[in-house]
């Protein structure tokens, strides 16, 4: 394969279950070149060390606080400085629209259609991939077998040479996946209106400063490499 790469794809996703109350949804990655995956996260551990925090310390959106939003910010300002990270995300903005009965489908069977539809772009031959999903319940195995077959399936990709693998790693375990977890809580949290810290609010302002004010709520430009999302509405929704 001339001129492959290997890029790394570290995913997550959140509000993802159908009946929990709440109406946004997303899905999101943030990507790398396989290569400089652990000088990025070496810099992520220095940060954590240089705001007083344990380089073991896990980064996530729910542990967003006012005695760590410097940190936090720091965090989000080095994603944007640094040309080897790249984010994708996908939003759902309102779950009560889903009609699963009439596409004839489970809400499991869209829920895989939707991690393609996120990860499609990402896709560039002749580069192969390596995707790391966090660990999230006991149906994290099953769950991932079945994506790396869905993904592979769609590209045509029966030999696995493009999705190389797809596999669970542990949040704790992967500065890139609190990345990425830290994006898709800041476009979730930003899309169901929500102001209640005063930290994840400075996240969110910040993402809009530096990314444009409706970059967290409208689908991206094609250009928009650095962070691009789709907002992924219901056929025949409105708006």
């Amino acid at each position: 394969m001339t001129g492959s790469r290997i890029y790394n794809v570290y995913c997550d996703e959140s509000c993802h279950l159908e009946h929990d109350g709440v109406p946004v949804m997303a899905w999101g990655a943030v990507t790398c070149p396989q290569g400089e995956a652990r000088a990025i996260a070496e810099a992520i551990r220095a940060l954590k060390s240089a705001h007083g925090l344990k380089p073991s310390f896990e980064a996530k959106w729910t542990k967003v606080s006012p005695s760590k939003a410097g940190f936090y910010l720091a965090l989000i300002d080095l994603f944007l400085a640094d040309d080897r990270m790249r984010f994708r995300g996908l939003l759902v903005p309102d779950k009560a629209l889903l009609d699963h009965a009439r596409f004839d489908q489970s809400h499991d069977e869209w829920y895989y259609k939707m991690y393609f539809t996120m990860l499609r772009p990402i896709f560039a031959a002749p580069h192969r991939y390596r995707i790391y999903l966090d660990v999230k319940d006991t149906r994290g195995g099953p769950k991932t077998r079945k994506l790396h077959d869905v993904l592979a399936n769609s590209l045509l990709d029966f030999e696995r040479q493009t999705i190389e693998r797809v596999q669970q790693v542990r949040s704790h375990e992967s500065e890139l996946l609190q990345v990425a977890d830290l994006l898709i809580g800041a476009l979730t949290y930003a899309n169901r209106g929500l102001a209640t810290s005063p930290a994840k609010v400075a996240i969110i302002d910040r993402l809009r400063a530096k990314l444009g004010q409706n970059a967290l709520s409208r689908t991206s430009t094609f250009a928009a490499t650095k962070f691009n999302i789709l907002v992924w509405r219901a056929q025949g929704a409105a708006g």
